[in-house]
């Protein structure tokens, strides 16, 4: 679920969102004030994998009586969707500044193995395909050499005026999921989507790690 995946990318140095899981109401508005902005609240379960299309998130709240109401909402509509889902509770999230959207993505290969993904999000990625690919382990001249194969490179540069985005933390982040990978060979698939990179600093909004199934 995307507050473990979190919690496991954080211990391993990525910028993650400061997440906090609330069980009741009275959880989220504490949570909501400690973190002081604007919130996102998201349903926490197992069986509910697309939160957005079942109702389950809800964006931009803050204030005792909207974050109540909206913590319940998400709750109502999760168990609307699916009643026997088992609800973990609703993940209480700092709204990000939003600027560019990018993807990276783990997956086992059924002829390479473990291979990454990298992509400017939106558009460029859902309907242009506009990704580069590597087989694991990469180093941080790959990482590089990924960002610069896109068709949409010249974004990360800056254009039309905008400064420069922070390549540096986005290399790292993608060394940092090859590395996690060859730590944790359990792991069949790892979407970090979307990554928000600014021109100083990134922030992972939301993350899925799936495991291999058990024999």
């Amino acid at each position: 679920m995307e507050h473990e995946s979190k919690a496991l990318l954080r211990l391993h140095g990525a910028p993650v969102t400061d997440d906090r899981l609330a069980k009741t109401p009275g959880e989220a508005v504490k949570f909501a004030q400690e973190i002081g902005t604007d919130v996102v609240l998201k349903i926490v379960s197992p069986q509910i994998s697309h939160k957005s299309d079942v109702g389950g998130v809800k964006v931009g709240l803050r204030g005792e009586e909207r974050i109540i109401k909206g913590f319940n909402e998400v709750v109502d509509n999760a168990r609307r969707y699916n009643p026997d889902a088992d609800i973990r509770g609703v993940l209480v999230c700092p709204m990000a500044e939003p600027d560019l959207e990018v993807i990276i993505g783990t997956k086992i290969d059924d002829q390479f193995g473990p291979v990454i993904m990298f992509g400017i999000g939106g558009i460029m990625v859902e309907v242009l395909k506009d990704v580069s690919f590597r087989v694991l382990p990469i180093s941080s001249t790959s990482a590089r050499k990924m960002m610069e194969e896109i068709r949409s490179a010249p974004i990360l540069d800056g254009v039309r005026g905008k400064s420069p985005y922070d390549k540096k933390t986005l290399r790292k982040l993608l060394v940092m999921c090859s590395e996690l990978i060859e730590s944790y060979p359990e792991i069949r698939e790892m979407d970090l989507n979307p990554i928000i990179v600014y021109p100083q600093g990134a922030k992972v909004v939301d993350a899925r790690i799936l495991l291999k199934e058990k024999d």
